[in-house]
């Protein structure tokens, strides 16, 4: 199964230059964040899929006038195609008045209230966020810090993947988009677009 993740900027291959023959294949779109509704829609449009997706720290209007033909999987578990995928968004806290931000804590307690779904659920197959694990593609300063909680999550779970975006490739050098965590999952920074292939269920 072909899973085309998106996040942060509108790729221009995708977007002011789209050709078919890029998402040949896709079944699944998975939005990992910071990206306009309208380019999500074009997405949509273009590659005719079921998409999903989070809310990254700067998409609020995202939560008020939610993406026609998508569905939001914040705080929640979806299933498709054998996978259960389960989306927690947002970022780590550095400006106290603003949305979509969090402390550690504040994760860890959608985390927990997440735990039961993903029980009903039977497990946890792709883990799907805005920010990243911590000390796995994150960087140094608070904004870009990853969560210690998502380490909790993929070392209790053992999904087969985690999708995140947040931090830009052009942040910092050798920013990487595909690591190994310790516990065997998969992780890919979404940052402008990649296309995964998961094995069939």
């Amino acid at each position: 199964m072909k899973v085309l993740i998106v996040a942060d900027t509108e790729d221009k291959r995708l977007y002011d230059f789209y050709r078919k023959d890029r998402t040949d294949g896709v079944e699944l779109i998975v939005a990992c964040g910071d990206l306009k509704s309208g380019y999500l829609d074009f997405l949509i449009t273009m590659v005719n899929v079921p998409t999903i997706y989070i809310c990254g720290n700067h998409d609020g209007n995202l939560i008020k006038e939610p993406v026609p033909g998508a569905e939001c999987i914040e705080n929640k578990v979806f299933k498709f195609k054998g996978y259960t995928f389960a989306g927690l968004g947002g970022s780590m806290r550095y400006n106290p008045d603003a949305r979509n931000m969090y402390t550690e804590n504040e994760m860890r307690w959608r985390a927990a209230k997440l735990a039961p779904k993903i029980a009903l659920a039977g497990g946890l197959d792709v883990l799907v966020t805005h920010a990243p694990a911590k000390g796995y593609g994150d960087l140094d300063d608070l904004p870009h810090r990853g969560f210690e909680t998502f380490n909790q999550i993929m070392n209790r779970y053992k999904p087969s993947y985690m999708f995140h975006g947040h931090v830009h490739t052009n942040y910092a050098m050798n920013v990487k988009t595909h690591m190994v965590h310790e516990s065997g999952t998969q992780i890919y920074n979404a940052y402008g677009y990649q296309i995964i292939d998961l094995p069939d269920k």
